[in-house]
């Protein structure tokens, strides 16, 4: 009996550990966050209006308790969040041989190479750009985010953004 429930419990474990949102952030570590005061809302996509809300509330909420303020436009920073509750692709092409001419359109010897990534179902990528220079500055993805369940994943969301800010602002070299 010990060693039913003991295998239980660890498939249990292991089941909520591949569930759990990986979450990934990085910065430029060059910027002195502490010099923002107020953040502004470029846009927000997220495939439907309610995962649209749910992502600014939750956003909202983190960037408020960080001690930044919401400000209609003009925010020291720009925020930016997409996420992604389908399977994409995103295509990027580059040019090899372009030089100085830029030789496009059949101009020259040019080879272009396009790559295909897939962005899993899920994926929810958070972006805050410095607003005076227009740089990013900082981006939190976290993936198994998202999906068409809502009623699920509303916690889910709030967890992973929770995570994303876990150590915002980051100490920058200012």
């Amino acid at each position: 009996m010990k060693k039913a429930l003991w295998c239980l419990g660890a498939f249990t474990a292991i089941g909520i550990g591949l569930l759990m949102a990986d979450t990934k952030v990085d910065y430029s570590h060059s910027t002195d966050f502490k010099s923002f005061r107020t953040y502004s809302w470029l846009r927000v996509e997220a495939g439907n209006n309610l995962w649209t809300d749910r992502i600014r509330q939750t956003v909202d909420k983190e960037l408020s308790a960080k001690g930044l303020t919401l400000q209609p436009s003009g925010g020291d920073v720009a925020v930016a969040a997409m996420g992604r509750t389908k399977q994409e692709q995103t295509y990027t092409t580059f040019y090899d041989n372009v030089g100085g001419g830029w030789f496009w359109r059949g101009f020259g010897p040019t080879t272009a190479t396009t790559t295909v990534e897939e962005t899993p179902v899920g994926t929810l990528t958070v972006d805050l750009f410095d607003a005076s220079s227009k740089k990013l500055v900082w981006r939190g993805i976290s993936t198994k985010t998202l999906s068409d369940k809502p009623e699920k994943n509303e916690k889910k969301l709030e967890d992973a953004v929770n995570d994303m800010f876990k150590k915002f602002p980051p100490e920058g070299r200012g």
